[in-house]
């Protein structure tokens, strides 16, 4: 280890990092690949108020790739949603079949409810105060034809041990989204570190009791995911966090049209380039 720019670097490769590090991102690609990954992500659909029918029917506004024609109606009325299955189809909710039940979405993060039909499974979401149903499919060409992720080569000088700044109170970030649309959420903090003579402050928010950072820099649409790139932390320890940057991942938004991702605020829009972690996802699905 030594200091580079102030700033302790962790510069020496040892067998048990690269192991680590080989070891999470074959982890990470599994997980995309999965059957019911993101890369099975094949349909995204707002529910209008009162009725929308669910199946395989050209009319129905929750259009599914097969099964049956008209498999259920969901019902949409001030923000509650109820299913009722279609009698003769069999329809499950968390792995129960059921006739009629009102359900969960992801909103204020509850865990969603996830209704089968087939092989195909549905989730409600919650994004822009709005209500979608997000369909999962394993025979999705996304998943089928997937071409495998690639990596910078790991590089110590990239993990970083920065000093974390903790704002007197919560602060409320207002959240650009590729949809569009805008989310809320509150940031504890600010990590920081100096390269190449810059300070460098990556605003993060809280996320599975972990720190969750949205960055772009400027290796974005040239060799990286040109809207966002991902990155998670333990939480601070003593005033210090590690950034680890070679962990850097890219979003769901870079291999499926059907994801709502978050976009950087301005604060984590960086001007510098770095080099490190997951590169562009290509294919002539999602190019």
């Amino acid at each position: 280890m030594r200091v580079f720019m102030g700033v302790l670097m962790l510069f020496a490769i040892t067998p048990g990092y690269q192991e680590e590090i080989t070891k999470w991102r074959q982890e990470r690609e599994a997980g995309l690949k999965a059957e019911y990954g993101w890369l099975s992500v094949s349909g995204l659909f707002w529910l209008k108020e009162a009725y929308n029918r669910v199946g395989a029917s050209p009319t129905c506004n929750v259009r599914l790739p097969r099964g049956p024609a008209n498999a259920a109606i969901l019902t949409l009325r001030v923000g509650k949603i109820h299913l009722a299955a279609n009698p003769g189809v069999v329809v499950t909710v968390n792995g129960k079949a059921v006739t009629s039940v009102d359900l969960q979405s992801d909103r204020d993060g509850a865990t969603p409810d996830v209704i089968g039909i087939g092989d195909l499974r549905l989730f409600v979401i919650h994004r822009d105060n709005k209500d979608a149903i997000r369909l999962k499919d394993p025979e999705a060409p996304t998943r089928k034809q997937f071409t495998g992720l690639k990596w910078f080569p790991v590089q110590p000088n990239w993990k970083v041990e920065a000093k974390f700044v903790t704002y007197p109170k919560p602060k409320k970030l207002v959240i650009d989204t590729m949809i569009g649309g805008k989310e809320e959420d509150l940031s504890p903090g600010y990590a920081e570190f100096q390269r190449n003579g810059q300070t460098i402050q990556l605003e993060a928010t809280e996320e599975n009791n972990a720190l969750f950072f949205v960055f772009r820099d400027k290796t974005a649409g040239k060799t990286t995911y040109p809207a966002a790139r991902f990155l998670s932390s333990q939480m601070p320890k003593d005033g210090k966090v590690v950034l680890d940057f070679n962990r850097a991942y890219n979003p769901p938004c870079a291999f499926t049209s059907f994801a709502t991702c978050p976009l950087p605020t301005p604060q984590n829009r960086l001007s510098i380039e770095i080099p490190a972690g997951e590169m562009m996802y290509s294919s002539s699905l999602h190019p």
